[in-house]
């Protein structure tokens, strides 16, 4: 069932009197529960389409469709409210609120969105991400592999459609960057969650259900490589 559905996207950026067009007619559909890699070389698009995929930049022209949902003309207040509903984005950089613990973390997106904590379903979260004797600690206290961990679960506790993760693991080392690629193949897996996960990593990259390539913001190739 289709879940993404981006239809002839064009994204242009101005710089001084050049134009630089980062994604050139662009489409893409991804169907629920699918794993996907994006990979390229930098300067490819990867990022800027995961972004506009979040809402978090707009089309020059073309539609971004999140379950029927035409978000690329939506209002910065109402894109707001529908990516803290429907889209989990997980940084390189983890982007943790310095001041709250790990729980108030985590839980930060479901009380902006005005709900009650549900603490069995917390609870469950916190003990799948092996957290559960971090939950007191402050992001400063925690090792990278921890902090993205948080970051995960913040963008899992409202339940998103989508998961968007951009270079999780640029900045873990080879064994943290295996527990994480676990914990999206568990929830994939699992609770049919959709992903699409950019990433430089060929090995990676190769973990996922269908890795589409991007050059000069087109893409070049779109191929399923692990059947589910």
């Amino acid at each position: 069932m289709e879940i993404l559905k981006l239809e002839n996207i064009i994204k242009e950026y101005i710089n001084g009197e050049k134009k630089l067009l980062a994604l050139n007619n662009l489409s893409l559909t991804v169907n629920r529960g699918e794993f996907v890699s994006i990979v390229g070389p930098s300067g490819s698009g990867k990022s800027t389409l995961l972004h506009i995929i979040g809402g978090l930049d707009t089309p020059t022209s073309g539609k971004v469709l999140i379950e029927g949902t035409d978000i690329s003309n939506l209002k910065s207040d109402k894109m707001t409210i529908f990516r803290r509903k429907n889209i989990g984005i997980i940084y390189q950089f983890y982007n943790l609120i310095p001041t709250l613990n790990v729980e108030n973390n985590i839980i930060m997106p479901a009380l902006l969105d005005g709900k009650k904590t549900d603490k069995v379903k917390l609870e469950k979260l916190i003990n799948l991400l092996r957290l559960e004797n971090r939950r007191q600690a402050m992001p400063s206290q925690l090792s990278g592999g921890e902090q993205q961990r948080v970051s995960i679960g913040r963008a899992l506790i409202n339940e998103p459609s989508i998961i968007l993760a951009d270079e999780p693991t640029g900045n873990l080392d080879s064994k943290a960057s295996k527990e994480i690629l676990e914990i999206f193949k568990y929830y994939n897996k699992t609770f049919n969650q959709t992903i699409l996960m950019v990433t430089h990593d060929e090995k990676l990259a190769l973990q996922a259900d269908r890795i589409v390539e991007l050059k000069d913001g087109k893409i070049i190739k779109d191929e399923y490589i692990n059947a589910r």
